[in-house]
């Protein structure tokens, strides 16, 4: 009887270890595909003024910060970036959500003599992403 007993804490302990093991096939509580799917995500401009059109295969997706040179700049608390179009406008650029499939993001020339990095981030429930752009100096 001792015997059976002990066999039986044994199978219950192994699948007890084994449904808590995590295998590299698992996949995360919480963890989204991409469903934003954006057309391009790093962009290169040279100094002069540019602009560039992205688009996404997503149609439900916000912009939620945008960098440039690691300074951040708030988006202003009038737009509702949940709304299927919106402009923010700072000093050196314009960030356009012109539909629910369509980012427009437009640079200033840039006449800071050191490279700009403008990073906009964009976000879909739990999943996240940006677009990097690099603008060379003059």
């Amino acid at each position: 009887m001792k015997n059976k007993l002990n066999l039986f804490y044994l199978i219950a302990l192994t699948l007890f270890i084994y449904s808590c093991s995590n295998s590299n096939n698992d996949r995360p509580i919480g963890q989204w595909d991409d469903i934003i799917k954006l057309s391009t995500k790093d962009v290169t401009f040279k100094s002069t003024s540019d602009s560039i059109t992205i688009t996404t295969e997503g149609d439900w997706w916000w912009i939620i910060g945008i960098t440039v040179n690691n300074e951040h700049f708030a988006i202003p608390d009038n737009i509702n970036i949940e709304s299927d179009n919106y402009v923010i406008k700072q000093d050196c650029f314009t960030v356009e959500k012109k539909d629910n499939n369509t980012l427009y993001i437009e640079l200033d020339e840039n006449l800071t003599g050191t490279e700009r990095i403008v990073v906009v981030e964009l976000e879909a429930g739990d999943y996240f992403d940006r677009v990097i752009i690099t603008q060379d100096p003059k």
